[in-house]
């Protein structure tokens, strides 16, 4: 019986120390370099955008943190390979709604979201454009939405590839605007955004930011942006909800995940981080000029926010039977 009363004085004494030790865990990250994962190419708006995101972590943690590529399928090798990373803040995801649209497309990944991960914050987010090639007889979405009818299955639109924002962007259209579209997927965005301009597809959703130039130059022609208000890149272009499509948004969004486990102290410390970054006057200036808005949430928030996504496209992907092969 003495054995077991020690015990459980030693259990109890570890248990008031614990919160002691996670605090000083805390002040003390980071105690040495940071690796942010990337499981999107090299040079695209994740890339991008973690590198800003790295640099001013570094000056304001006094500790250096770096990008680190990880490409491919569709974003699960890079995702797989911090998922098995030890859940101690010193491997981090820089993740997108490619994630929540993963969560029901591919049933067989090696990781689950919300139990492999935890959230730490959101980075930003963009609003996307529907272009269409100017042979197209439709002058707004209304009217491209009517010749979608008169000819269901006949009007294609492009992507860069299954479950990436673009396609189901694209596949959110078609349940909501009741329209036949075929999907046609390709290698990359400028493949796609190529075959639009050059008529081979009639359509697309793309980033505003990337085809902004295309739309001055009269390439192809901007019918509706994506968001909930308009673009301040577009200001002159409606956006689909109030074009003939209620309730219509989908935007391209980037976050930042941990492996599960890791100390809740650590991931508000690096939450406090992200948001002064993001919060940053010069860094706010910069990516409105890029179509970009930073997000603010607490862990907790952006918790429920991924959940909410993940509910929105499985049933996306319910009714629209896509899948990634």
């Amino acid at each position: 019986m003495a054995i077991w009363r020690s015990i459980g004085v030693a259990l109890f004494g570890l248990a008031l120390c614990l919160p002691a030790f996670a605090q000083a865990l805390a002040q003390d990250y980071p105690a040495r370099q940071v690796r942010i994962i990337v499981p999107f190419g090299a040079g695209g708006p994740a890339d991008i955008y973690a590198r800003v995101l790295a640099q001013h972590l570094t000056e304001q943690l006094k500790q250096t943190f770096y990008v680190e590529d990880r490409p491919g399928a569709g974003s699960i090798i890079g995702t797989d390979a911090v998922a098995k990373s030890a859940p101690d803040g010193y491997t981090l995801l820089l993740m997108s709604n490619t994630h929540t649209t993963n969560e029901s497309l591919i049933a067989n990944k090696p990781f689950q979201l919300m139990r492999d991960f935890v959230p730490v914050a959101p980075v930003n987010y963009s609003d996307l454009v529907l272009v269409v090639n100017p042979s197209l007889p439709a002058k707004d979405l209304k009217e491209f939405i009517a010749l979608a009818k008169a000819k269901p299955g006949e009007l294609n639109y492009a992507s860069s590839g299954p479950g990436t924002p673009y396609h189901m962007a694209g596949e959110l259209f078609k349940a909501m605007s009741g329209t036949d579209i075929v999907h046609v997927a390709h290698r990359g965005s400028g493949e796609a955004r190529s075959n639009v301009i050059g008529g081979h597809v009639q359509m697309m959703f793309d980033a505003v930011t990337t085809m902004t130039p295309n739309v001055q130059a009269g390439q192809v022609r901007a019918l509706a942006t994506t968001g909930l208000k308009r673009s301040e890149l577009m200001p002159d272009v409606p956006t689909v909800a109030e074009a003939g499509v209620p309730g219509y948004e989908a935007t391209i969004w980037l976050g930042v995940m941990a492996p599960a486990g890791t100390p809740k102290e650590i991931v508000d410390k690096l939450n406090a981080e992200i948001g002064k970054v993001v919060s940053r006057p010069d860094v706010k200036e910069t990516w409105a000029k890029q179509g970009a808005v930073p997000m603010l949430m607490s862990p907790s928030d952006f918790d429920r926010y991924l959940r909410a996504d993940i509910e929105k496209w499985a049933e996306v992907v319910k009714v629209s039977g896509a899948r990634v092969n």
